[in-house]
């Protein structure tokens, strides 16, 4: 691909891909690519997965917007680890889903440069520079427990005056929070409570539940343990967790509610940190209810509502989305106007007679990155370039088809903007056989399990047609079937949802498990 900015970051089997694409492609003289020049976008543009046969024009649920299963009418395709974009029958060039998921990681360079945020708000973004101590932790000696400051063996005179002029009571002793000049001569105590400051002199804290007060006639009081209280116990030393200047975190880690709570104990008020995209969402359909049951042949937005918080959990500012309805000028007008990173669209990447997507990309002069990618469900997915740093991500309208092109093409982008890691590739076995589609990969909803035989698996769930939810709430991962399917018991790649594991429903139940004879709804 090349990139009037960067260069050509990708190499050639990317510049392949998008030269597919956008319909420029040429040999290069290698084996297995194609030289089919002609208009951007392919035709017909969006297409479903390019099938040779007529565009869908249909509704279904959750959209209105159609995605075929073209599977009977399709050309050859290759795999979905093949390192080249498929071409079907029509010519439009269909991404292998895992040239497109490196594709959307690579399309920007890296995130904006860094800023500054208060701990409050740096929650979810990541650190532009590594975080070394302002101070030692703990600053200085502190009791880990309730009980006495003593000086050299026992037993101790116990004395009971407080800390300082502020503490409640003489009987206080050394209390958290409180200053003390207090000198423990060899031979005595001091009442202590956790996170007091240690007094000089104290060779270690006797805990409350450890030792024996007895009152001596003189009014005086005696401190005795039943064993030898050791040098330097129950006592946290300065510097224990990290001196000033230690780091404590590289640049590039997230930062979660622990790394807060470190920043502020090591003193922090702010950090240095990567802003967080903003993304901009644009629900089209004028077939979507915001509100109430179905009716008239209209049906309730599921991808409004779910799109926005499943942002924010991968890092991104997101305001609630735009409803604009299938208006062709409304949409030309959100795009041109808009200043987000990142706009995502929801239906419309088809051909039909309301699918306003392409053609309005084009009147932009966008460039196609990915315009249909080999994965079910969800393959009408697109991604374009609409300027330098800021791009469109167009999402099938159909609801777990929508998921797929998230997980596929958002996700990464957005992993990119945000100067995420990505996370280790994690594989599961699966507790059932799954079967694939004939070419492309498959996504499928999974539950974690235990198997008395391989552990931990990955349970699919049987309702993943791309008009369902009901799989994917149940879910806590996406399994990536390749093509032609998976056996019970074979490891699966898995794509991990962005909230704990267990955050839905809990362990599968027999009725959410999947079941081969169950209705699906379709795989496209």
């Amino acid at each position: 691909m090349t990139d009037g900015e960067h260069g050509d970051p990708f190499g050639d089997e990317f510049a392949d891909a998008l030269a597919l694409v956008n319909g420029t492609a040429s040999t290069r003289g290698r084996s297995g690519t194609t030289d089919r020049p002609g208009a951007s976008g392919g035709a017909p543009a969006g297409h479903a997965a390019g099938c040779a046969g007529p565009p869908p024009t249909g509704g279904a649920p959750g959209s209105g917007h159609v995605e075929e299963d073209c599977s009977a009418t399709c050309g050859d395709a290759r795999g979905a680890g093949s390192a080249r974009p498929a071409t079907r029958s029509s010519g439009h060039a269909v991404t292998p889903w895992r040239t497109a998921r490196d594709l959307a990681e690579r399309a920007v360079p890296g995130p904006v440069g860094p800023g500054t945020a208060e701990l409050a708000d740096a929650l979810g973004r990541t650190l532009a520079a590594p975080l070394k101590a302002l101070t030692d932790l703990p600053s200085f000696d502190t009791s880990a427990m309730d009980g006495w400051a003593v000086a050299g063996p026992g037993p101790w005179r116990v004395d009971r005056a407080a800390a300082d002029d502020t503490g409640p009571g003489p009987d206080a002793g050394i209390l958290a929070g409180h200053a003390t000049t207090a000198v423990l001569p060899d031979g005595h105590a001091l009442p202590i409570a956790t996170g007091a400051r240690i007094p000089t002199g104290a060779t270690a804290v006797l805990r409350s539940e450890h030792g024996e007060v007895l009152e001596l006639p003189d009014g005086r009081a005696r401190l005795y343990a039943p064993r030898p209280v050791p040098p330097g116990q129950d006592i946290r030393p300065r510097g224990q967790e990290c001196r000033c200047g230690d780091q404590l975190l590289p640049a590039g880690t997230l930062v979660t509610p622990a790394v807060l709570g470190l920043a502020a104990a090591a003193g922090y008020d702010e950090l240095a940190v990567h802003p967080r995209p903003r993304v901009e969402v644009l629900v089209l359909g004028d077939e979507l209810l915001r509100d109430g049951l179905p009716e008239g042949g209209r049906i309730r937005d599921a991808l409004g509502p779910m799109l926005v918080p499943w942002l924010r959990a991968l890092g991104a500012e997101a305001a609630s989305p735009r409803h604009l309805g299938d208006d062709a000028e409304a949409l030309h007008e959100a795009l041109a106007g808009s200043t987000a990173d990142l706009v995502i669209t929801t239906g419309g990447t088809a051909s039909g007679p309301v699918d306003h997507v392409h053609p309005t990309l084009q009147r932009l002069g966008a460039e196609l990155l990915v315009d249909g990618v080999a994965v079910r469900p969800g393959h009408p997915m697109l991604l374009a370039r609409l300027a330098p740093r800021r791009h469109l991500v167009g999402l099938p309208g159909n609801p777990l088809a929508a998921v797929s092109g998230l997980l596929t093409l958002a996700e990464p982008l957005l992993r990119t903007l945000a100067a995420r890691h990505p996370a280790a590739p994690y594989r599961v076995p699966l507790a059932a056989a799954v079967p694939g589609h004939p070419r492309d990969t498959r996504l499928v909803p999974v539950a974690y399990r235990d198997d008395d035989r391989h552990g931990l698996v990955a349970g699919p769930l049987h309702f993943h047609g791309p008009a369902m939810l009901r799989g994917i709430a149940a879910a806590d991962a996406m399994a990536v079937i390749p093509s032609g399917g998976a056996e019970r018991g074979t490891e699966v790649e898995l794509l991990e949802l962005p909230w704990p594991t267990g955050w839905s429903a809990g362990w599968p139940t027999p009725d959410t498990c999947y079941d081969p004879a169950a209705p699906t709804g379709g795989t496209a």
